[in-house]
């Protein structure tokens, strides 16, 4: 015998699916209340969307001041993404490191890169935070600081030197490994020392304390 009310409701569920659907567009922008921590590089790696792209898409924002919350347009994504699902997303970039001391050769995200030489460094973070920067937000070249950027002691690591960097833990950072520039130096920054810049607000990135850490100097 045909059940005549499951029928009706199976059709009037399919039909409220299907208005769900159309009123929400498959490529709409969505909104994203920062938290304590969050950057333009990690909500791009969290959301798959291409850094510069949701810096366009939040060009009112300062990628020197996210902070708690803030509220950011997370570009081509649905309006469906819960709250839960954006706090669970893990950042995706991830480096399989394979070194060959012999032939001097370290791979990482499946790129082969040739180094000199392997230094051990204690290194620690620094923000764009007015406190932490005698001349601003800018290396020391005047460049505006950005993810990548790295204070030496030019006496162990000439400015301009390229590094892997890897050995290092922090939610700012690409898992790993990633690759640097000595761009700036620090009254503090003295020997086998470094300074990593990190995007995002002074207590975010004082979380990152310091970190014995491991540099390619890249050929």
């Amino acid at each position: 015998m045909i059940n005549k009310k499951r029928i009706a409701k199976t059709a009037a569920a399919l039909l409220t699916a299907a208005m769900l659907i159309q009123a929400v567009p498959a490529h709409a922008d969505s909104v994203h209340v920062a938290k304590e921590g969050d950057t333009f590089y990690t909500l791009s790696k969290q959301y798959g969307v291409g850094l510069n792209t949701l810096i366009k898409a939040n060009s009112d924002i300062s990628t020197y001041n996210i902070y708690g919350g803030l509220k950011i347009t997370i570009p081509g994504k649905t309006n469906t993404v819960s709250a839960a699902a954006a706090t669970n997303a893990k950042t995706i970039t991830t480096a399989s490191l394979d070194v060959n001391a012999d032939n001097k050769i370290v791979q990482a995200w499946g790129k082969t890169f040739d180094y000199s030489k392997s230094v051990d460094v204690k290194a620690t973070a620094y923000s764009a935070d007015p406190s932490e920067n005698g001349w601003g937000a800018v290396d020391y070249f005047g460049n505006p600081l950005e993810l990548g950027t790295i204070a030496v002691d030019p006496s162990i690591i000439p400015l301009g030197t390229k590094v892997l960097v890897t050995g290092h833990t922090h939610p700012g950072l690409p898992k790993q490994a990633f690759v640097a520039t000595a761009r700036d130096v620090g009254s503090a920054i003295k020997g086998h020392k470094i300074d990593i810049f990190i995007p995002g607000s002074k207590q975010s990135v004082s979380t990152f304390g310091i970190q014995d850490v491991e540099l390619y100097i890249l050929k």
